[in-house]
């Protein structure tokens, strides 16, 4: 079996951006880092996001990673020349397979454990980054959206590293089935496994709630 690997790996800082859509701040152009980063629990060194209500919740959101394969399928849809980075993670990984990763897995990296915590949400900076304004209903639609990490154990990483899986207690709550259930809708008792996770994100938890709620009533 191929392993996932980090392809490479990004840091930003909060900027004040200016284009065609007004001022506005973030830290999505994030530049490419090259050798042995170190990886805290509060994520990669010289990396800070901008939006503290919605990105870097401590405990589930260090690391942001991204599929080469997802930039492969743009390009190739949408004829775009979308590069790794190009949507602000941290990392960009290869062989990374959202519907083969599951919530809570934990990988050793480099020298540093983390652990899959929750899809990553598209947003309306993704899409000022990529210059496509329909790009959040793109992304959701495909069900390419990359993910997070929460770092258990700090170390270094670099690109090239591969993971090694270290556990997999919940071989069925894929990164895939999870944003297909509340994008399109699903079982609810597959909605209801996802909510006994522990430590599951807080925000997710009130997603899966109100899905339920919306199409049976009850919660």
């Amino acid at each position: 079996m191929t392993k996932i690997a980090i392809h490479s790996i990004f840091v930003g800082q909060p900027q004040t951006i200016n284009d065609e859509s007004g001022t506005w701040r973030s830290s999505i152009f994030r530049e490419m880092v090259e050798g042995p980063v170190e990886l805290t629990e509060r994520g990669l060194a010289g990396d800070r996001v901008t939006d503290t209500d919605n990105h870097g919740l401590a405990g589930y959101q260090q690391v942001c990673c991204h599929s080469l394969d997802h930039y492969t399928y743009w390009n190739a849809r949408l004829e775009m020349r979308l590069r790794p980075g190009n949507v602000g993670e941290n990392w960009t990984l290869e062989n990374a397979d959202e519907a083969a990763i599951c919530l809570n897995d934990t990988y050793r990296v480099g020298s540093a454990t983390v652990q899959v915590s929750i899809p990553r949400v598209p947003c309306s900076k993704q899409a000022k980054r990529v210059g496509r304004k329909d790009w959040t209903k793109l992304t959701i639609d495909a069900l390419r959206t990359g993910f997070y990490l929460r770092v258990l154990d700090a170390g270094f990483v670099q690109a090239g590293d591969e993971w090694e899986l270290v556990e997999q207690p919940y071989p069925w709550a894929t990164v895939y089935a999870l944003n297909e259930l509340c994008y399109r809708g699903g079982d609810q008792a597959l909605a209801e496994q996802y909510l006994s996770i522990p430590n599951f994100h807080p925000g997710w938890v009130v997603r899966l709630k109100r899905m339920l709620q919306d199409r049976t009533g009850i919660l």
